[in-house]
């Protein structure tokens, strides 16, 4: 089964995999600006073609499938929708937009496509703030299973020291989201949170761990899918604190701003990287541990 990589020039890049679209990187929204506009991957599939993601969900418009999605950069909003403020969500004239620079680079051979993306991220009133060069790079990694790497280095151009949180900083408890954020389909509601100690739900958020994972089920075919996530061991605040939902709606993140604010001085760089490892059916504890190692190993 080989890659193969279609360019919507201007709007998106799409991913296939023999017959099945694993995902479209829409660099170019339209995103209102209340919800920050930002890239997203959706929709994401396994190699089978389940849909493993969701979009402007009527609860929170603002998620979409997978981002790289900030709510607290210094005053700015990069995460969409209100702010937490003094106990309360308000909404501010503070949502940011990460907008296309240029696609540095796009190659696809049968195995493995590359997307290189410098983006510049500005105030809603339009001051630069951060400028940012990401990369996305999809391999095959078995007959049911693919993976994604997404490295990304923010450059402060503000001219200021910018102090990067969540919520949780800002004095709402246990809700430190922020970073590469995942949100699945409506099914998947209730499915498990898989944690390297063990499954189970909502009391999961807030753990340290090297990566996390999602084991859902779709609606119509009945069938399973699993979605892990693995933080590099380079990334700042290894390993991160997760912010994992399922009773309310599926969502994995590790946030790296959890509970503690990060300072980036003006001019200085911060990088992550991480993996996704997207694989057809319910693996169980010991496969999603699998999963895991597999995401590991391509982070190298």
């Amino acid at each position: 089964m080989s890659l193969q990589a279609t360019h919507a020039l201007g709007r998106s890049v799409a991913v296939t995999a023999g017959d099945v679209e694993l995902f479209t990187y829409v660099y170019s929204p339209d995103t209102p600006v209340l919800e920050s506009p930002k890239p997203y991957l959706h929709p994401i599939r396994t190699l089978g073609g389940a849909l493993v993601s969701l979009y402007r969900p009527h609860d929170h418009v603002w998620h979409k499938g997978i981002a790289w999605s900030l709510p607290v950069v210094g005053e700015h909003n990069f995460w969409g929708g209100p702010t937490y403020v003094a106990g309360a969500y308000v909404q501010l004239d503070n949502n940011g937009s990460a907008t296309h620079r240029e696609m540095t680079t796009l190659t696809a051979g049968a195995e493995r496509v590359e997307i290189g993306h410098a983006l510049g991220w500005t105030a809603q009133s339009g001051e630069p703030v951060i400028e940012e060069r990401r990369s996305l790079t999809t391999t095959i990694l078995d007959d049911a299973t693919w993976a994604l790497v997404f490295e990304t280095a923010m450059t402060n151009v503000s001219g200021a020291t910018i102090d990067f949180g969540s919520p949780t900083t800002k004095g709402r408890e246990n809700a430190g989201y922020g970073g590469l954020f995942w949100r699945g389909p409506r099914s998947f509601t209730n499915g498990l949170i898989q944690s390297p100690g063990g499954a189970g739900g909502d009391e999961l958020r807030g753990l340290r761990a090297e990566w996390f994972g999602f084991r859902g089920r779709h609606d119509e075919s009945g069938d399973h899918s699993t979605i892990v996530m693995v933080d590099d061991t380079a990334n700042p605040q290894h390993p991160p604190q997760w912010f994992a939902r399922s009773e309310d709606f599926a969502c994995l993140n590790p946030a790296p701003f959890f509970s503690e604010e990060v300072p980036l001085p003006d001019g200085e760089s911060l990088r992550f990287r991480y993996a996704v490892v997207i694989a057809d059916g319910d693996r169980g504890e010991d496969g999603t541990a699998l999963l895991a190692k597999q995401g590991r190993d391509v982070l190298g």
